[in-house]
């Protein structure tokens, strides 16, 4: 069933597995997007990857030829350092996690501490270089009273020719460690997220949709807040999936060349 465009004023789409895979644009988006750009829709594109900026992001988009503003991306990783200028100023942070997530924090101008002892929280990301350090490390600040935040919550992602440990892998063996729980969960599919993206789009819930390829983040995300939802058929979860599913898509397309009227 296609989208009528007129129903909606803002129209927010996951990146991997919607808009590209790895390194290559998925079909038909460029004219996607034209459309929604000729309607003045308004566009924003949004990532549970805690290992993109907002500007590695836009980077990204641009090389496939998609005309995007860094306003109009929300990842994980911004969000987390923006939770935490929001609401915790004054914290001294101890990261772990890649480049993206300490740029975001930089950028926002989030202090962060290499003293675990010193470390009011500790943000987990994705890690591809995560040791036994680290763990131990973040262990120490947990147990000594610092609040344990995560980027994600996906325990696993897929890569080229199958799967990898994400965040939430790394999380819980932090808090295993530390015999305390994880006290906040940033990305999709968490209220947070949902609200963070209306608050930028400045739009109602009911006149936003949200495309994207996995029921479990993209299409959960939406029914948290009443904002209508499209599953694309070019990721992770099958028309199978959706048909089983106890949270169902509004609507179900093969590709974004079958999209909107």
């Amino acid at each position: 069933m296609l989208v009528k465009i007129e129903l909606f004023d803002a129209f927010c789409f996951d990146l991997d597995g919607t808009v590209y895979v790895s390194d290559t644009v998925l079909p038909h988006v460029l004219e996607t997007m034209s459309k929604l750009r000729k309607a003045n829709k308004k566009i924003l594109f949004i990532s549970n990857s805690p290992t993109q900026s907002r500007a590695s992001a836009v980077k990204k988009l641009r090389s496939f030829g998609i005309a995007v503003q860094e306003e109009e991306v929300l990842t994980a990783a911004y969000l987390a350092a923006k939770y935490m200028a929001e609401n915790h100023d004054d914290s001294k942070t101890y990261i772990v996690g890649e480049t993206a997530l300490y740029e975001e924090f930089k950028n926002l101008g989030v202090e962060e501490t290499k003293n675990p002892l010193d470390a009011t929280h500790v943000v987990v990301g994705l890690d591809r270089d995560f040791t036994y350090q680290k763990l131990n490390n973040a262990m120490l600040a947990v147990r000594n009273g610092a609040q344990l935040i995560v980027t994600n919550p996906d325990p696993a992602c897929p890569v080229p020719g199958g799967l990898q440990a994400d965040t939430m892998s790394l999380a819980k063996a932090i808090a295993t460690a530390a015999e305390m729980k994880i006290e906040t969960i940033i990305g999709k599919p968490t209220p947070y997220f949902a609200n963070a993206m209306l608050e930028l789009l400045n739009v109602q819930a009911k006149r936003c949709l949200i495309i994207g390829d996995r029921l479990e983040t993209d299409i959960l995300l939406g029914k948290t807040v009443g904002m209508p939802t499209c599953l694309v058929l070019t990721g992770a979860s099958t028309l199978q999936h959706a048909e089983q599913a106890a949270y169902k898509p509004d609507y179900v397309v093969p590709h974004l060349g079958e999209f909107i009227l």
